[in-house]
């Protein structure tokens, strides 16, 4: 049975994908849910998986081609047998007879000849009327290989000056639709960053206390920072409606909950999966869902769904060495947290110098929205709550 092999159904955010990588050959064999395709968006990755067992038979979209949601992009044969061999007796009737001078070759061995570059001219066939087997082929020397046909390269090298060697490489989906929205977000918000610093001592002692117990209590959830950061920011949105807003044209929308991004590198780029509803999660689901999205995250498998929307970000570039900087907005998000390196500083404190372990925080917001008090006062309501982490509980 013939069955079309179709692109993902993308979601109103994404237009289109481009095939990134065929995982099978047509004549390959396949079982079923076996990875046949990737397809790359401009968040994340896609895996078409086979329908059925049996075998790809053609290839409509190549690597690098766009595709649309739902498009064809190749065919498959349920039940096929792929490279499986048949008996040297079945084989069909098809194939070049001797008389008319070309050569007679079982499938698996035509196959088994693709695969090694071998050119079954030079292969004596030792079967009936001078058939080349599939022993025949694994018996011979591969030939040199052939130049690549003329599809563009991935990597292109432009120019070579002694050692000074210079390539040229397409950016993936991903890295070039993460440019097209920093700078939409550089050139269509009035974006603004302000700062301050907190004391982590509090949090890093009260982590030390209770890391142990927490991990036996929350089944090996582990005590991070991140998890008091995410509860400080859902109760200073709270206060500060603005920060978790966002603008709709000429209208404001605010938000009656806290959808909270995170930040997560990847080798192909930042990707922000979302924290939904994050103001009814406690600090062990946070850890456990950010640590499950960074698993994913590098290995492909976030859906778009969960990076989709998002009414806040939280991004971390102190885990890099990152000391200060200034974090780009998210639009249609009005502001971002960026956190920092926890850095040992001498600190004025009741009138003696104390040695004691800051970070620096950094909120970017969209001034058109966000006036200077509020993302000051956003700011002064984490630096409290990280300070006297009871605040969190006791919500003042």
């Amino acid at each position: 049975m013939t069955i079309d092999i179709k692109a993902p159904t993308f979601p109103e955010s994404v237009q289109d994908g481009t095939v990134a990588t065929w995982h099978k050959q047509p004549g390959e064999a396949v079982s079923r849910d076996d990875l046949i395709v990737d397809i790359e968006t401009d968040k994340v990755v896609l895996e078409v998986v086979a329908p059925a067992d049996g075998a790809l038979s053609k290839i409509i979209k190549n690597e690098g081609d766009v595709v649309l949601s739902n498009e064809v992009i190749g065919i498959f044969e349920a039940g096929a047998a792929g490279s499986t061999e048949a008996p040297a007796e079945a084989a069909p009737q098809a194939d070049a007879s001797a008389d008319n001078g070309e050569l007679i070759a079982a499938p698996a061995a035509k196959k088994l000849a693709a695969e090694k570059g071998i050119d079954l001219a030079t292969v004596k066939g030792s079967g009936k009327d001078g058939r080349i087997t599939k022993e025949d082929v694994m018996n011979a020397s591969p030939a040199p290989k052939a130049a690549a046909p003329a599809a563009a390269p991935a990597v292109q090298a432009v120019a070579q000056e002694g050692d000074r060697v210079e390539k040229r490489v397409p950016m993936t989906r991903l890295r070039s639709r993460i440019a097209e929205r920093l700078l939409d977000a550089s050139q269509n918000t009035a974006m603004l960053t302000t700062f301050n610093e907190v004391n982590m001592k509090p949090v890093m002692d009260l982590r030390k206390k209770y890391k142990e117990h927490f991990e036996k209590v929350h089944n090996g959830s582990r005590l991070g920072f991140m998890g008091f950061f995410v509860k400080a920011a859902v109760e200073a949105l709270r206060r500060l409606p603005a920060v978790n807003a966002s603008i709709d044209g000429n209208d404001i929308v605010y938000h009656g909950y806290q959808d909270i991004g995170v930040a997560v590198s990847t080798e192909k780029g930042l990707v922000v999966p979302v924290l939904r509803s994050a103001e009814h999660m406690g600090i062990a689901e946070v850890e456990n869902t950010i640590r499950d999205f960074g698993m994913r995250a590098k290995s492909g498998k976030l859906g778009i769904e969960e990076m989709t929307g998002g009414t806040f970000t939280i991004t971390n570039g102190g885990v890099f060495g990152s000391l200060m900087s200034t974090p780009i907005l998210n639009p249609p998000q009005a502001a971002i947290l960026g956190m920092h390196k926890i850095q040992e500083r001498p600190m004025a404190v009741n009138g003696k110098v104390e040695i004691l372990p800051m970070m620096y925080l950094a909120l970017s917001y969209d001034h058109r929205l966000i006036d200077g008090k509020e993302a000051v006062q956003f700011l002064v309501a984490i630096k409290d709550m990280i300070e006297d982490p009871a605040r969190m509980l006791l919500e003042v």
